[in-house]
């Protein structure tokens, strides 16, 4: 199956990257950022103690999440406008960081590719552990200050904040001890901060037609 993994820290420019070249490549799109988010809310909702791996773990096995598109549903409830929240934002990576966690969201992960055929997936340990063998693999970064700037351009607060706050994120991902955010062995490192979206899509697009053909 084809599978193109971008994995990248918050704020590269993932999801916006990856649609594109969805399109340009004809491969359908999964966000699975969007599936975790999914999982904080459900945890969000009902109160429970996001530190406590084991019942992270039970909410995410009982959890049916799909995610298409732009569009996420958690238990066939569309939340999609829900998931993008500040306090979600900010108990998402504890709650991602849980191995009895990533086992569940990996094996609904593997499940959609193989229902799609392949596809475009986006996240933190795509190449590195979801899919290993993807036919391109991606690790989409940029500079702390230009992923700051792009919150707030998108969704306004205070630059300084922000960056803040990704920097915490980042410490988050990049330490926990399942899958460490990291580049993946033979990926492609991809700096958005002095490329254009434009740009970076051509290069990737263009990397996959050469992995294609080299793959034959």
């Amino acid at each position: 199956m084809r599978v193109i993994a971008i994995d990248g820290p918050a704020g590269a420019g993932k999801s916006t990257v990856a649609k594109q070249v969805a399109l340009a490549t004809g491969l359908p799109y999964l966000d699975t950022g969007a599936m975790y988010r999914c999982i904080a809310y459900a945890a969000d909702v009902r109160k429970l103690d996001i530190h406590n791996a084991e019942a992270m773990g039970v909410i995410a096995r009982e959890s049916k999440v799909d995610v298409e598109d732009t569009v996420a549903c958690l238990n066939d409830t569309d939340i999609s406008h829900l998931i993008r929240s500040p306090e979600i934002n900010q108990i998402v990576s504890v709650i991602a960081a849980h191995t009895p966690v990533r086992d569940a969201m990996r094996e609904q992960q593997r499940s959609w590719i193989s229902a799609h055929n392949g596809g475009v997936v986006e996240g933190r340990d795509i190449g590195t552990v979801v899919f290993p063998d993807a036919v391109l693999k991606i690790f989409l970064t940029a500079s702390p200050e230009v992923r700051a700037q792009r919150r707030v351009d998108q969704s306004g607060g205070d630059v300084a904040e922000i960056a803040a706050s990704i920097a915490h994120r980042d410490h988050l991902d990049s330490s926990r001890s399942d899958s460490p955010l990291r580049p993946a062995q033979h990926s492609h490192v991809v700096d958005s901060s002095i490329h254009t979206i434009d740009q970076v899509v051509t290069e990737i697009v263009t990397l996959f037609e050469k992995a294609v053909h080299d793959y034959g």
